[in-house]
């Protein structure tokens, strides 16, 4: 029983945890809607149903056992959203291999520290990307490539590597063509992988996923079966997706958002992936949306924003979209309401979480009410638990902020080859805090008000910008606002706006502040505004606050030092 005291819950249901590897779940579904479209990407000319993408799966399967891999091997994928991309998330995972998801946006440094970290034996590589040609990169990094025989590279940095597979019509010296991995099976492969299937266990790692921290090296966070397959089966039923949902997936499948709530989602609940372009594109993602009767859309709050301003926005055929995800950064509440009365999708939910929960732990319900789905991250997921604590690790009462803590069959078991951060990450209790401090209210609802290290003391008053950025979204010219703090010397510290208009509009600091004034605290109306193009951002869309910090306390240190 939940305590209405405490700030703890418990998430209970009547579906108990699937006891399946993701292998498992993908051949359930094929069984039961073979002849339903299951992946659609118009860019790639591709159009296939379960019954097609679960033979791909199991040729290209017996195409990575012929290549030498074996179970609990690493295979990292460095590409963006295509067909391939999902053909070797469930291939990989009915070979046994562990994934390894590799950002786009990575350069020489970081996928240095990845391949390492991971201890790579292949790599899926698509050739460029925009400005980023992949095979220059590779070859820079690993000079012994160009004169290696084909799949049995010997790099004396990387010494676990041996095969890379390039994506495309192309061939390159030392790399193999993915497309032809089914042709390398022999009926031997085909048999180790399907006896494999009854040796595989739903706690046995399966995805590498490294997390983007502000400070220091990237974190590899690594999920089971388990984790993944049940927190896709739960996320998919608050959307109540069925086989007749067609989902819409801009986000990037190296994230959780993309190959967990997108789709492994849809895999979970029988629904069809559609994919509108390799990288987000707001125009393209519209038309998919169009042309597919999309009814699901996921996206973090930057990419709905950039959405509602496209030019030719009003003249779009929407009407087919029902429900989907907003998340990965704070959705403000002005946004959600935007986008349920603009975009025709009522009934969006807000999820929460993070890549080593798997990665949800909170999310709204499409039968929550609209209040409840604007306003809160909604409730607590089926068999997983949150606490709410104070600097001292103890239980605060409901209606007080604290850290927000999680413990269940979501929590990764450890960062890959991390003993250290491990044990730092999850205590004896088997809990995983989060940084983010939440609020419980009676009904067992959550509200996050901000990240610990976000927070603002400016003469001793505790502020969460969140709840600054959550007013200033309601000035009708406000597209999107940041707010940070600042050094100062009589204050400690100072509220700071970043604030990009909408197009078409106009307003001075002195306004935004009058706007401010008497309906805010007076230490929470921004001291500093500045009105900005665009922000510093993750690729995954998420805010820099940090390198946003650093920039305006440059910006200040110069226009001080010129006065004086």
């Amino acid at each position: 029983m939940n305590s209405p005291q405490n700030s703890y819950v418990h998430g209970v249901g009547m579906q108990p945890l699937l006891p399946l590897t993701v292998d498992g779940l993908l051949r359930q579904t094929a069984e039961r809607f073979g002849s339903i479209e299951a992946l659609v990407v118009p860019h790639q000319s591709v159009r296939w149903t379960w019954n097609e993408l679960q033979n791909r799966v199991e040729k290209f399967a017996a195409g990575f056992r012929a290549l030498g891999l074996k179970p609990g091997d690493r295979i990292g994928i460095w590409a963006p959203n295509c067909w391939e991309w999902v053909v070797t998330q469930f291939a990989s995972a009915r070979a046994g291999l562990i994934l390894v998801n590799i950002n786009p946006a990575y350069r020489l440094g970081e996928l240095s520290y990845a391949l390492e970290k991971t201890g790579c034996a292949a790599l899926i590589v698509t050739p460029a990307l925009k400005s980023s040609n992949y095979v220059e990169m590779l070859n820079e990094l690993v000079p012994e490539l160009a004169g290696s025989s084909t799949g049995k590279l010997e790099s004396s940095k990387f010494p676990n590597l041996k095969t890379l597979l390039l994506l495309g019509d192309k061939t390159e010296a030392g790399f193999i063509p993915f497309n032809t991995l089914p042709d390398m099976a022999t009926a031997q492969e085909f048999n180790e992988v399907e006896m494999l299937q009854n040796t595989l266990q739903f706690d046995d790692p399966i995805n590498i996923q490294f997390t983007s921290g502000t400070t220091g090296t990237p974190k590899a966070s690594t999920l089971t079966h388990h984790n993944i397959v049940n927190n896709a089966w739960f996320v998919g039923a608050q959307m109540k997706l069925t086989d007749a949902d067609r989902m819409c997936i801009p986000v990037p499948m190296y994230h959780c958002f993309g190959m967990v709530l997108g789709t492994l989602c849809c895999v979970a609940h029988g629904s069809t992936m559609v994919f509108a372009s390799e990288s987000f594109d707001s125009a393209a993602t519209f038309e998919v949306i169009e042309a597919e009767r999309c009814t699901v859309l996921h996206g973090v709050p930057t990419m709905f924003i950039a959405e509602l301003e496209v030019p030719e926005f009003q003249q779009r055929d929407l009407s087919s979209l029902r429900t989907g995800i907003m998340a990965g950064a704070p959705c403000p509440v002005e946004l959600m309401r935007r986008v349920m009365d603009e975009m025709h999708l009522t009934e969006i939910t807000i999820a929460y979480g993070m890549t080593e929960t798997g990665p949800v732990s909170f999310q709204t319900s499409v039968d929550d009410p609209v209040e409840r789905r604007v306003t809160t991250v909604g409730r607590v997921l089926p068999h997983i638990e949150i606490k709410i604590v104070d600097e001292e690790g103890r239980m605060v009462p409901r209606g007080t902020p604290g850290e927000l803590l999680t413990r269940g069959y979501c929590v990764m078991p450890y960062y890959w080859n991390d003993p250290e951060r491990t044990a730092k990450a999850i205590d004896s209790a088997h809990w995983i805090a989060s940084g983010d401090v939440a609020v419980l209210d009676e009904d067992d609802y959550c509200q996050i008000v901000g990240r610990i290290k976000d927070m603002l003391i400016r003469g001793g008053e505790n502020i969460f910008p969140r709840e600054i950025e959550e007013f200033i979204y309601q000035h009708p010219a406000v597209e999107q606002v940041e707010v940070i703090g600042v050094p100062d010397e009589k204050y400690g510290e100072e509220v700071c706006a970043w604030i990009k208009l909408r197009e078409g509009t106009s307003a001075t600091a002195e306004e935004i502040r009058d706007f401010c004034r008497g309906k805010i605290a007076h230490f929470k109306v921004p001291y500093y505004i500045k009105f900005v193009d665009s922000f510093p951002m993750t690729i995954t869309g998420k805010v820099q606050k940090y390198v946003m910090r650093e920039q305006m306390s440059d910006e200040l240190r110069k226009l001080q030092s010129a006065k004086s």
